[in-house]
């Protein structure tokens, strides 16, 4: 019997677009660093805490938001993270003081990245996707959500320098209506939860799950792997602007840097699903992470000057979200597809986790020393751990099962 296809196609679309607009507000946050520190007074430092914030609510957040996409479906949790995200861009503006900015970037924007995230976007099609097309499906998925880290990072610079941050943060606003209106295409029907072979979970239970997937030593490897390639893409996309301005360069050179992060990334998000398709996913991750920690070290040893900064974000684009097919298939292949919106949710969290350290360390650091020199070898070196830590995992249904759950 023939599988449509046309449930996971119209998943792919409109949640990829909604996915799109919350990974490019979250990457043009890093072109208002600068400017609202210009405007307000406030010190990097205190900027990048609610920039960390709002990378570490957004994983404490999305293993709830993916298991209620499991038990309820996307379309209610995207809703309540597109009005919540309205919520904390208008505290954004309407505050004088930098705790509430940071209340409502940190803890609103955050939380409502969850509710269009990874886990519950690419959890929606891999429901509804047959498994032997999954990989490559999730790639599309990632690439189609990192247009919008190209685009709005372009425009968001286009903006501040127009009408100046509040006006980028005002026409933000705006896009959270696009994303409840992406929903619509959310409303098809998931493939049976008999998908993967051998497992049926019609009757397992989330706690009987959680209990499963605590005790796998793959899963346990594959979170700790996310935190880096979490410390990485925060630092990056929230201070890179800065670095470019600390280097001599100027902030719309940052800002094209970001957008080549994007722009690339969608090449290396496609190349990564179907390599998913090709290769074992364990060594797909473990050659990302090294040649990561490779582009940094390569990046370092030459000064900084606008074509190698181009140079360098093309590169690391190459390998920015190439992660998550391969971190969310090993889940679907481990556990199954019913709970892998709360499973990859908590792989998240650990991602989430290391992005709060990345965005708010760095901030720290470049105000004691002045540079971020310390923040990108320390880089390379969790690069090298990550790259290890992949290489035992296997891809197989866990162990862990029982005759009773298996």
């Amino acid at each position: 019997m023939t599988v449509s296809l046309r449930p996971a196609v119209l998943a792919l679309i409109f949640g990829g677009f909604a996915l799109s607009i919350m990974l490019g507000l979250r990457q043009a946050m890093g072109v208002l660093l600068a400017p609202v520190a210009q405007d307000t007074g406030w010190s990097i430092a205190g900027l990048g805490f609610g920039f960390a914030l709002m990378n570490l609510m957004w994983g404490a957040s999305q293993p709830v938001a993916g298991a209620l996409a499991d038990k309820h479906g996307p379309i209610p949790v995207m809703i309540g993270a597109a009005l919540l995200s309205a919520v904390g861009l208008v505290m954004m503006n309407l505050t004088d003081a930098l705790l509430w900015f940071n209340v409502g970037l940190g803890v609103c924007v955050g939380m409502a990245l969850a509710g269009v995230g990874f886990p519950v976007v690419l959890g929606a099609i891999v429901k509804r996707t047959p498994p032997e097309k999954r990989s490559m499906f999730q790639g599309i998925g990632s690439a189609v959500g990192s247009f919008g880290m190209f685009a709005m990072v372009l425009i968001a610079q286009d903006l501040v320098d127009l009408g100046g941050w509040q006006f980028a943060i005002w026409t933000a606003l705006a896009l959270m209506a696009v994303v409840v209106l992406c929903t619509l295409g959310l409303a098809t029907p998931v493939l049976a939860p008999q998908a993967t072979p051998g497992l049926n979970q019609t009757e397992l239970r989330m706690t009987e799950m959680l209990r499963i997937a605590s005790r796998e030593r793959s899963f346990i490897l594959l979170t700790i792997g996310f935190f880096v390639c979490g410390f990485h893409v925060a630092f990056i996309a929230t201070h890179l602007p800065n670095f470019a301005i600390s280097c001599g360069l100027s902030p719309e050179v940052g800002a094209i840097g970001l957008a080549l992060i994007g722009l690339f990334n969608m090449i290396g998000s496609l190349g990564a699903g179907w390599l998913g398709g090709v290769i074992p996913h364990r060594y797909i991750l473990t050659g990302i992470y090294a040649l990561r920690a490779l582009a940094i070290a390569v990046f370092m040893a030459f000064p900084v000057t606008e074509w190698s900064l181009y140079l360098f974000t093309a590169v690391f684009g190459l390998l920015w979200l190439s992660t998550v097919p391969g971190t969310n298939s090993i889940v679907a292949i481990l556990f199954g597809p019913k709970f892998v919106g709360m499973l990859f949710g908590i792989v998240f969290f650990s991602h989430q986790l290391g992005a709060f350290l990345g965005a708010w360390l760095a901030g720290v650091l470049f105000e004691i020393h002045g540079d971020y020199d310390w923040v990108w070898w320390l880089s390379i070196a969790l690069g090298v751990m990550a790259a290890l830590v992949h290489l035992p995992i296997k891809e197989q249904l866990s162990s862990k099962f029982t005759p009773q759950t298996a």
